[in-house]
């Protein structure tokens, strides 16, 4: 069974309090504004939600994903495309965390950490999506360094980015299969360039879009890894750092659906009683719940097993899948429960349907998922 400590608890106090007083008052205004909040990353670093999961040498609080994943819920319980705006930095700084040299580490780690430098991952591209080994951003070793040429596209923090973490092919290997090398490029590179800042459906106060590199020229020493392992940095972070992140705020976004519900249902009187006295309504509630509780369990279960050095790939498959299809399904359950009410973008469920929609594909889509969770059974 699994419970939080003492400290953990305190933790999600803290956060909760800043989100509520900070963030839960402009969401809606973010969102019509198309407005990403990334004035607060210097804030978000000094109360150590950023880099909480970074140890303190490299300039973060040195604590696990449990701790991470209470950050993102409450970020994520009234700005979803705020926390999916940290999780995308995290990416970046998951991957220097855990397959950069110590000289990479020192360089980057301390900055990002305390939300002084914006990190992004860029892996997806036009023609790949799920199909990962299938892209065709390239780099050529020429004249002493490496020339990288391509185009990403639905990268979180393409505009943002001081750092931006590229996978490209390097050549083939042995078998003749696509080799792929990862590679760290700075802000100010040149020929290295955001395009296109995507108007989305939900997570609008994230920003979202193209990056291009146009004979973008790096020395040796900004490749991360190895050369042909950049299959491994990127699969490693997407499935546990970005799938343990996006099931942090999914959760979030339950969460908001459940207090909407039991809010709405206590306020609203309908034949002389609160709404909550109905049959119809209360199956609604309990299924919001049940959507929550077990997005929870997964989701804090899997992170625990992270910080306890278990592998958890398939926990966090599941935990992902739960949280997001979940979030979907309590945040229609809640327009129908508060009827015309849920519709008018003065309440917030809208955009939670929104947010849930717009950050199912993030970290693999729900039928990626669920090969995933069938290969990891068949294997057990």
């Amino acid at each position: 069974m699994f419970t939080f400590t003492e400290e953990q608890e305190m933790l999600r106090r803290a956060v909760r309090e800043f989100v509520e007083a900070e963030v839960a008052p402009k969401a809606q205004e973010w969102d019509e504004q198309d407005h990403c909040p990334a004035e607060l990353f210097p804030l978000l670093g000094d109360m150590g939600i950023i880099g909480i999961f970074v140890p303190e040498a490299y300039g973060g609080v040195g604590l696990g994903y449990v701790e991470r994943v209470i950050c993102l819920e409450e970020l994520a319980r009234h700005c979803a495309g705020l926390a999916i705006t940290v999780m995308a930095h995290q990416l970046c700084m998951g991957g220097v965390m855990n397959y950069g040299t110590e000289e990479q580490k020192q360089k980057y780690l301390p900055d990002l950490a305390r939300g002084r430098k914006i990190g992004a991952l860029s892996l997806t591209e036009a023609t790949g999506g799920s199909n990962f080994m299938g892209q065709t951003a390239n780099g050529e070793w020429k004249d002493g360094q490496w020339v990288l040429n391509g185009r990403k596209c639905f990268i979180t923090n393409a505009h943002l980015a001081d750092l931006d973490l590229w996978t490209v092919v390097t050549g083939k290997n042995a078998k003749g299969r696509p080799e792929l090398s990862a590679f760290l490029i700075d802000r100010g590179t040149p020929g290295h360039t955001p395009g296109r800042a995507e108007h989305k459906l939900g997570m609008r106060s994230s920003n979202t879009g193209d990056v291009s590199c146009v004979n973008v020229r790096v020395d040796a020493s900004q490749m991360l890894e190895q050369r042909g392992k950049g299959a491994k940095v990127a699969l490693s972070t997407i499935q546990e750092v970005g799938r343990a992140g996006m099931s942090a705020i999914n959760l979030g976004i339950l969460r908001g659906c459940l207090e909407e519900a039991v809010r709405f249902s206590n306020e609203r009187i309908i034949y002389g009683k609160p709404l909550h006295h109905m049959t119809n309504i209360q199956f609604a509630l309990a299924e919001n719940r049940l959507d929550y509780e077990t997005a929870r369990l997964l989701t804090y279960r899997a992170a625990s097993m992270k910080d306890k050095g278990v592998p958890c790939s398939a926990e966090f498959a599941m935990a992902k899948y739960a949280a997001t299809e979940g979030a979907i399904r309590a945040a229609k359950r809640t327009i129908d429960l508060m009827g015309g009410y849920g519709v008018i973008n003065e309440y917030p469920v809208g955009r939670y349907l929104r947010d849930a929609l717009a950050g199912s594909t993030a970290g693999g889509t729900s039928d990626v998922l669920k090969v995933v969770i069938a290969g990891e059974t068949v294997k057990q």
